[in-house]
């Protein structure tokens, strides 16, 4: 049972998901910095932010007076994980298929070689080695 849980944890797909959400985790408070720090101030420049709750967006005068419509949030939201995003696609993914594809170049696999042949051309390659094996 123990060496059953350790092969597990040492697949692939187990230990890269949680370098992913560990990175996923620390970076996401780099991009909500630098969201509080460049993002919401250039937004400021075009909405006036409310100063009792700080909420950023246009204002409409409503039946009981002005109405905010803090679309600031989400713009910050948006953009966040759009960064996250970009990030984790140019930082982590792209060179992690480079390694892949020069693991693979190293190991002599081409694709050709990786693609595997389909349900009809196996059952043609049985049906004809059936056929050898009934005329010998």
């Amino acid at each position: 049972m123990i060496q059953g849980f350790k092969d597990f944890i040492m697949r692939g797909n187990v230990v890269d998901l949680a370098v992913a959400v560990v990175i996923g985790a620390a970076f996401t408070a780099v991009v909500n910095a630098v969201v509080a720090a460049i993002i919401t101030p250039l937004i400021s420049l075009v909405w006036a932010a409310d100063e009792a709750t700080g909420a950023i967006g246009p204002t409409i005068q409503g039946l009981n007076g002005p109405v905010i419509f803090p679309i600031g949030g989400l713009v910050n939201a948006l953009i966040s994980f759009i960064a996250v995003a970009l990030v984790v696609y140019f930082v982590f993914v792209v060179p992690m298929n480079h390694f892949t594809e020069r693991q693979a170049a190293k190991a002599g696999v081409t694709e050709e070689a990786a693609v595997l042949p389909t349900e009809q051309e196996l059952l043609i390659q049985i049906r004809d080695l059936l056929g050898r094996d009934r005329s010998v």
